[in-house]
């Protein structure tokens, strides 16, 4: 497997993919280890309901948007993936709750 180059130091389209390819497998295993909390949430909630929080997922969707913009990068795109990956964790979560 060839170098995996900082963006800004790519050349080639080649150079640019190997990066994204590399750095989308971190992602997903961030995403498990984000998971990962989700499944400790729903062991300790002691009910079901307490399994969806509007206020603590506008929190994280908020704090995800300031990160993003501090960063200089699109807050309403961030916040919209983030929106997908709070519902996606709260379903996750109902699963894992529903199976204990």
């Amino acid at each position: 497997m060839s170098e995996i180059l900082p963006g800004q130091h790519c050349t080639t389209m080649s150079d640019v993919r190997a990066g994204v390819d590399a750095l989308d497998r971190e992602l997903v295993a961030l995403l498990r280890r984000r998971f990962d909390y989700m499944d400790a949430a729903a062991r300790i909630k002691p009910e079901r309901g307490a399994v969806r929080d509007e206020a603590r997922k506008a929190q994280v969707i908020a704090q995800a948007r300031d990160e993003a913009e501090r960063l200089r990068l699109p807050g309403d795109a961030i916040a919209a993936m983030w929106e997908t990956l709070v519902e996606a964790s709260i379903a996750y979560e109902l699963a894992a709750f529903d199976a204990r």
